[in-house]
C-alpha cells in the first residue's frame, strides 16, 4: 500500500486547480473530475494528519479563496470531516 498523501500536498493540488480555473485551462466539470480524483487518492491512501490539522487546512484554503465555500462542504462531508 502507498504512503499517506500530506496535508500539504493536497493543498498544493487545490491550488493547482485554481491556478488552471483562473487560466481559464480548465473547464468546471473537468475541475470536479480531477477533485474527484484527488478525493479518490485520499480514500485509497489516506492524509497523514489529524483531524484538526485536515480542518485547519481546508478553512485556511477556504479563507485565501483556493476553494470556494461549496467545495469546502463538499471537501468536509466527503473526509468525513462535520
Amino acid at each position: 500500500m502507498a504512503a499517506p498523501v500530506s496535508v500539504e500536498r493536497f493543498v498544493k493540488e487545490l491550488e493547482a486547480l485554481k491556478a488552471e480555473m483562473d487560466a481559464g485551462k480548465l473547464a468546471h466539470g473537468e475541475y470536479d473530475r480531477r477533485l474527484a480524483r484527488a478525493l479518490g487518492e485520499l480514500r485509497e491512501r489516506g492524509l497523514d494528519a489529524d483531524r484538526g490539522r485536515v480542518t485547519a487546512a481546508i478553512d485556511d484554503a477556504a479563507k485565501r479563496g483556493i476553494i470556494t465555500p461549496a467545495v469546502k462542504d463538499h471537501l468536509v462531508k466527503r473526509l468525513g470531516l462535520s
